[in-house]
């Protein structure tokens, strides 16, 4: 397996501006949402093993998946929650697996919100933490998706924390500045990271 990059950071830290930055520079990158989310197309065996389980209510019109529905099902419920992780927890692993050694890149950015919570750091060779203050996850979090600021918390609370998310790091971006501002600057930190990488990489080959 090539060199991989781990990145990871609590909501609304900017984890998808980061990596949007290191794509430009053709880095290639494994998310683990993207891979969360096609595990479950329209059409998988998962799917069809979600809605036998749960009933069609999980279902769109259009036979894809309500994350919606499906996550009002399992909030607070922590046997239903735990049976839909033992499903697609291994699912997910496996694909992003899969992905990673499908690269051929001097390195991949592995994006992953939940990285340490879900012991993946030692798929890794160095680790990347994207790190805003609190108050800034529930700023964003809350423009960005609507949400109430009650939800978020309760995500964050999910979550390991800041400091805890830290000791983890070879490599921190805080992005707590507004972002216009910061674009720029995050651009040239990237930029930075990215020749790091690029010496590690050939270091290990």
């Amino acid at each position: 397996m090539n060199y991989i990059v781990g990145l990871t950071g609590g909501i609304g830290s900017g984890k998808s501006t980061i990596a949007e930055f290191f794509a430009e520079l053709g880095v290639p990158i494994v998310d683990a949402d993207v891979v969360a989310r096609q595990v479950v197309e329209k059409g998988s065996p998962l799917l069809a093993q979600i809605a036998d389980h749960f009933g069609n209510q999980i279902l769109t019109e259009a036979g894809e998946l309500n994350r919606t529905a499906l996550r009002a099902l399992i909030f607070g419920n922590e046997n239903e929650k735990n049976w839909l992780n033992a499903l697609l927890h291994p699912a997910i692993r496996q694909a992003m697996l899969a992905q990673l050694q499908a690269q051929t890149a001097a390195y991949t950015l592995f994006v992953v919100p939940l990285l340490i919570e879900n012991k993946l750091t030692a798929l890794c060779d160095r680790i990347l933490v994207i790190d805003v203050s609190e108050q800034t996850q529930l700023k964003r979090a809350s423009l960005r998706d609507q949400n109430n600021q009650k939800l978020i918390q309760q995500i964050m609370d999910a979550q390991v924390n800041r400091a805890t998310r830290l000791s983890y790091a070879d490599d921190v971006i805080n992005n707590d500045g507004e972002i216009a501002q910061t674009r720029d600057l995050l651009r040239q930190k990237v930029l930075e990271l990215h020749h790091t990488y690029l010496a590690l990489a050939e270091e290990k080959r």
